[in-house]
């Protein structure tokens, strides 16, 4: 049997697996992000991380009393920031992907620097709010006494590994966001711009998330339940091991994540930089992908529902009810900025066309057209670099119910593959904790239904997508002076 553990931005999850892919047992943890400023969005790794996976991990194994354990596999979100002494201990909070967006100065000047377009075709991505370079030296200039410290560049996956086995190791799909300091194309790390933006830090070791990099210790096993000299993989990023899950693995196939952000993942086979969007490695080694990623989907219904009240199977049930369109309705979901293809963590979301005649149903359908819509602008962005998606797999708790996706299809014009499993991650670590010992995953989670989309419903949202576009170009001027009022009054007090 195989165990697989994902850590998420608002929650942990966990399955035990035998090797055909069945589900045997699940386990899940909450937890929440802290934003000690605006802009800034972190992760405490021991009372979150650590204290997440030892809780999920012993609940496992009990599931799977007297079952062997074959193989452990492990992904986070990423790409994290979290500096560590020479023991791997944490100096401070880990700062999280691209929602926290306080290194935009040092994104700036190292673009400056070392050149955008240079930048994109060695790294794959420009520098943005997703990037790890920038962050390091916002921590060397405003956590001197952190930074002088710090021995160990960690994400939440590498943080896990390095606690079970003691292995200081990291993934090439993780290395190759930690922008600008990858070289995508010779898939290891370009030193001399590393240096450049965290001199002196000690770099991880690389190797691929398929690979087993070492075996539970006894200090790991007394603390988690696992057994000691359990083999334990790489380890990843979230979404690649979700991809991973939904057999997202073939030239042409392409990921939708539903959740509290959205997120996309197209496999390639080469590289294509593209502005707007995250070019990396894959999870396996002969594959590169495409990456998009919004800062709010799911964020942005949940806050709905805590403004109106009611559960969301009410909200989903009556938004159904209404027509295409959110009876004149366009909302711009940049409740946190926006990431791909917009890099700009100064838009602010919008809702267009409000009277007193709307209600709760029209804002909760108009939030997740308004998610679509920036779906298809990634999808329009990733077919630009070349890499036109010809399979769409939907993934993440925000399939269920029916009606997210199938306002996405209807929006996009593209039928998306559902496989029986949503559960994400986690079973994407698994398949790759027994891919690494040698089992056939091929067979595993098959697609059980398609949301094929309804031409009616399309040609309205032609419509109001070319609106959503103009929309953003039309008020990003407001939205940036009220974004550094928010900044200015946060400040202040």
């Amino acid at each position: 049997m195989f165990i697989g553990i994902d850590i998420g931005t608002s929650g942990s999850k966990g399955v035990l697996t035998d090797t055909d892919g069945a589900v045997l047992a699940r386990a899940e943890r909450p937890h929440e992000v802290s934003t000690p400023r605006p802009g800034w969005v972190e992760h405490d790794a021991e009372s979150v991380w650590w204290a997440d996976f030892v809780a999920i991990a012993r609940e496992l194994v009990d599931a799977g009393a007297g079952a062997r354990l074959d193989g452990l596999g492990i992904s986070g979100i990423g790409p994290c920031l979290l500096p560590a002494d020479a023991q791997g201990n944490p100096l401070r909070p880990a700062i999280l992907y691209g929602v926290d967006t306080r290194a935009t100065v040092e994104i700036a000047e190292l673009t400056d620097e070392l050149g955008a377009a240079a930048v994109l075709e060695r790294a794959g991505s420009p520098l943005t709010s997703q990037a790890v370079g920038p962050k390091l030296r916002w921590l060397a200039r405003h956590e001197p006494q952190v930074y002088e410290r710090s021995h160990m560049l960690l994400m939440a996956s590498s943080f896990l590994v390095h606690r079970l086995t003691g292995r200081y190791v990291l993934d090439h799909q993780s290395a190759s966001q930690c922008v600008p300091m990858y070289d995508l194309r010779k898939r290891e790390w370009a030193r001399d711009w590393a240096e450049h933006c965290a001199p002196g830090l000690t770099l991880p070791e690389l190797a691929w998330p398929t690979e087993t990099v070492g075996r539970v210790t006894a200090e790991g096993a007394a603390a988690t339940g696992l057994p000691e000299g359990l083999p334990v993989t790489t380890g990843t990023v979230d979404a690649w091991a979700e991809a991973a899950s939904v057999g997202v693995r073939a030239p042409g196939d392409a990921m939708v994540m539903y959740g509290t952000t959205m997120f996309l993942v197209q496999i390639l086979t080469e590289p294509r930089p593209h502005p707007g969007l995250w070019g990396t490695c894959g999870a396996w080694p002969e594959t590169y992908s495409l990456a998009a990623g919004m800062a709010t989907s799911g964020a942005v219904t949940d806050w709905l529902r805590r403004l109106v009240g009611g559960d969301f199977a009410d909200l989903v049930a009556d938004a159904g009810k209404v027509p295409a369109g959110s009876r004149g309705l366009l909302m711009l979901p940049y409740f946190a900025g926006e990431r791909t293809p917009l890099f700009d963590p100064d838009a602010r979301g919008i809702v267009a066309g409000l009277t007193t005649s709307h209600g709760r149903s029209e804002l909760y359908r108009a939030a997740l057209e308004g998610t679509a819509y920036g779906v298809r602008h990634n999808l329009v962005a990733m077919s630009e670099a070349g890499g036109r998606a010809r399979r769409l797999v939907a993934v993440g708790g925000g399939t269920k119910g029916g009606l997210w996706t199938q306002i996405v299809s209807d929006v996009t014009g593209l039928a998306q593959e559902l496989p029986g499993e949503t559960v994400g991650a986690c079973l994407g670590d698994a398949m790759l904790a027994a891919a690494a010992s040698g089992v056939d995953t091929s067979g595993w989670n098959p697609v059980t239904s398609i949301v094929e989309p309804d031409a009616e419903r399309q040609a309205v949202y032609d419509q109001y997508y070319r609106r959503y576009r103009e929309l953003y170009e039309s008020t990003g001027e407001i939205a940036h002076f009220l974004a550094a009022e928010q900044h200015r009054t946060a400040d202040h007090g």
